[in-house]
């Protein structure tokens, strides 16, 4: 592969030519840092490039290596995070204007254990504010790399366009209601959810504390797999965070689906979806029972109310999350998470108690599911190819917030783990993509069934013309 399409290499395939000296870190390395200063000034992605540490930590990865003491796949590999992991010494913003001057003194544990696995940290990743639904009036969102017009997603827009447009070999997002499912799907990326609890949130600002997940976003599942074994784990600092042990996800990758039982329910999965989501999803299920998958018809639990239940809930965790400033600084706020904090200023301790029993209820109807179940099967958003202008409704737009939210913050709400893949594209060309979703803590088996999709398919190959 030629330098011209090194930005588009596969994670574990540019590591292991950086483990191997094939090529050095610090190559690779400035060679990204050449394509972001040459085509960020259109997308946006970045918040703050770290050149000279980049540089820095490339040429120590390219010692350590030489002297065989190679850490692992992510060694001297570049990657990026979202603007709300603490990076000691380097602003993190939370895509807030009133932060912009935070500098931390100490890293997140992903960030951290991400520099312990030789990972390689470009910079900082745009996100909307305070990882909500919009980007603050004074920020500038970032460019979906397969066309202007089109979407970006929310809240990790910057990691899915970054890890798009490559720009980044992957990247850290967070979820809370969709925020690593919505730029993964819209910008034609693999993004993983993982468990709730599977990966520290220590050094993460909030949006709301028992839905927040912080996960991979990269190019295929393997890459996926790799970033989040370096990530996940128990952490003192961070007591939420679970004891189970942490498998080798890359070993068990090529297992692949023979035998597994996949679910799928033709009519809640499939209304209100679009047509071409309605496509890639027959075949998603098709190109898993060519690979040994069993398909199995089940019927989902109603996520009507689900859906109705998050906006509130996440509204009360975020007015705890930033009652040092809100209503103080209430004018410096966007609109958007000003909204969304009145919301839950507004709940009473009844109200929230009812949302907390709904919410205890749908995880336990899940849960159940995975009883005649190993994977479900389900879009990872009603509609395709959505556009800037599109989305600038989306608050008074029920339909549209309905059939957006539908395949995503339930599984928020529920902490179950999921995995979104592109399957195709639109007639315009924008990406299409879908989900699987497992049971709490079987990543796994996420990773097996990604792994047998991408084996057939290549639609994680296709990279925007940028």
């Amino acid at each position: 592969m030629t330098n011209n399409e090194l930005h588009y290499m596969d994670l574990m395939e540019v590591g292991r030519q950086i483990q191997s000296r094939q090529r050095s870190s610090e190559e690779v390395t400035r060679h990204m840092l050449e394509r972001v200063d040459a085509v960020d000034t259109r997308l946006h992605s970045y918040v703050t490039v770290m050149a000279d540490q980049a540089l820095r930590d490339a040429r120590a990865a390219d010692k350590e290596i030489a002297a065989g003491q190679a850490r692992g796949p992510l060694h001297g590999v570049p990657l990026a995070v979202k603007d709300l992991l603490w990076t000691a010494g380097t602003a993190t913003s939370h895509g807030m204007p009133i932060l912009r001057d935070h500098v931390p003194t100490e890293d997140a544990t992903t960030v951290r254990r991400l520099r312990a696995a030789g990972a390689v940290l470009l910079g900082k990743l745009q996100q909307t504010e305070g990882a909500f639904a919009d980007h603050h009036p004074d920020v500038t969102a970032p460019v979906n790399p397969w066309g202007e017009t089109l979407w970006s997603g929310v809240s990790s827009s910057g990691s899915g366009v970054a890890t798009a447009a490559g720009l980044c070999f992957g990247s850290l997002g967070t979820d809370t209601g969709g925020s690593i499912r919505f730029p993964s799907s819209a910008n034609g990326v693999t993004g993983l959810k993982p468990t709730w609890g599977r990966v520290s949130r220590y050094g993460a600002f909030e949006l709301a504390a028992s839905l927040d997940h912080i996960g991979p976003i990269a190019r295929n599942t393997a890459d996926a797999a790799a970033i989040l074994g370096a990530i996940a784990g128990a952490d003192p600092l961070d007591p939420t965070a679970a004891r189970q042990p942490v498998p080798d996800y890359l070993a068990l990758m090529t297992h692949g689906v023979t035998g597994l039982r996949l679910g799928f329910d033709p009519d809640w999965g499939m209304q209100p979806a679009d047509q071409a989501t309605q496509a890639v999803v027959r075949e998603a299920l098709k190109v898993l029972e060519s690979a040994g998958a069993e398909p199995r018809e089940v019927c989902f639990p109603d996520t009507d109310q689900a859906v109705a239940d998050w906006s509130p809930l996440c509204g009360l965790e975020t007015a705890v999350a930033h009652e040092e400033t809100y209503p103080a600084r209430r004018s410096e706020y966007g609109p958007v998470l000003s909204a969304l904090i009145e919301v839950g200023r507004s709940l009473d301790a009844m109200d929230y108690q009812k949302l907390q029993l709904r919410r205890a209820d749908f995880r336990g109807r899940v849960d159940a599911l995975f009883d005649k179940v190993d994977l479900l099967l389900i879009p990872a958003v009603a509609y395709a190819g959505v556009t800037v202008e599109t989305m600038a409704s989306f608050a008074d737009d029920e339909a549209l917030l309905g059939g957006m939210m539908r395949y995503t913050c339930p599984f928020d709400l529920s902490g179950h783990p999921t995995l979104t893949l592109p399957g195709g594209v639109t007639a315009e060309g924008a990406p299409v993509a879908w989900q699987l979703v497992a049971p709490h803590f079987r990543e796994d088996l996420l990773i097996r069934g990604g792994w047998a999709f991408q084996r057939i398919t290549d639609w994680h190959r296709r990279h925007p013309r940028i």
